[in-house]
């Protein structure tokens, strides 16, 4: 299963991206667990430690790399560079691994005018083309809600589009504008997860107001999941009512996309 994960910044996208890649891997399958957001988090959500992410330089970040595989200068813009970079090999040369997960950082792509056709743009979005379209692990990509990485050809490969949201008009907002810059991609379904969910109340907000959107569940607001991020753990390793929660939640997506294939 290969599945996107957005979301307006601070819902808790990457604790369900993290706890995922955790189950998913658990259940015997090879994960590749992918952190496109600028406020890298995946992998103390995984369980990586601070020290074992401190060595980590994302993808984005990596100037040689990128003019060697490019033919460009990164930060350039408008010049002339390979549209085909090889990038086959860069999931296995860069990556964090633990167990049956490989976490790969990928870091900001810069703005440039009226939007970035630059080198670390490109090398990124063809990537991201490369493992949706070509990689036979289990994929995870967590993102911001701008979708900025993505391009058309790459979301073909992508089974499921998750929204992660909590109960306020200012995060329904932002899934319904992921859902429009999903569908101008070619996402036809946008899955939506509740997220920080204290009452009944909540869960009814979120889907009375996203009732067009497949709601796959809800995680419970949960005081242990902040303190475990104190503590540099994982809240797959410490809570395992949002394990639970993911879960069912993982279940119920996988019971739309077998109704969907059947």
């Amino acid at each position: 299963m290969k599945i996107a994960i957005s979301g307006k910044g601070g819902v808790g996208k990457t604790t369900l991206a993290g706890t995922l890649a955790r189950l998913m891997a658990d259940q015997g399958r090879k994960v590749l667990a992918i952190d496109a957001d600028p406020d890298a988090n995946l992998a103390s959500a995984i369980g990586f430690k601070i020290e074992e992410v401190a060595g980590i330089t994302p993808l984005a970040e990596m100037t040689a790399e990128i003019e060697a595989r490019t033919g460009a200068k990164k930060g350039t813009f408008g010049g002339i560079f390979k549209l085909n970079p090889k990038v086959d090999d860069i999931p296995d040369k860069f990556s964090l691994r633990r167990d049956n997960i490989k976490l790969l950082v990928l870091g900001t792509i810069p703005e440039g005018g009226g939007g970035c056709y630059c080198p670390e743009s490109v090398l990124l979005k063809y990537l991201l083309r490369h493992v949706f379209l070509q990689r036979d692990e289990s994929i995870i990509l967590d993102m911001e809600a701008g979708l900025e990485h993505l391009g058309r050809g790459s979301t073909r490969g992508i089974d499921a589009f998750i929204v992660v949201v909590e109960p306020g008009s200012r995060s329904l907002q932002t899934a319904r504008q992921v859902k429009k810059l999903a569908g101008d991609l070619g996402v036809k379904e946008v899955y939506v997860v509740g997220n920080k969910i204290h009452t009944p109340e909540d869960r009814r907000f979120i889907e009375e107001n996203l009732a067009d959107m497949t709601i796959l569940g809800g995680i419970d607001y949960n005081q242990e999941i902040v303190a475990a991020d104190r503590r540099d753990e994982a809240p797959y390793d410490v809570n395992p009512e949002v394990v639970q929660a993911v879960t069912d939640i993982y279940a119920n997506l996988s019971r739309h996309l077998e109704k969907q294939n059947a």
